[in-house]
């Protein structure tokens, strides 16, 4: 299966609480971490969801 790297941009203050659980599910939790996920249609609707935190790596 497919990986996908997504590194958390920014931190989480000022933003909505849905928003930081989705963060917090993606497995993040400092700014530059960097995790590896499955490429998954759940894994990208969340990232497609907190798309102005995160950014996809190479």
């Amino acid at each position: 299966m497919n990986k996908v790297k997504v590194r958390l941009l920014k931190g989480l203050a000022g933003c909505k609480q849905g928003h930081r659980d989705t963060v917090r599910g993606l497995g993040l939790k400092r700014i530059n971490q960097v995790v590896e996920l499955s490429d998954s249609p759940e894994v990208r609707g969340m990232i497609n969801r907190v798309n102005y935190l995160v950014r996809i790596e190479d």
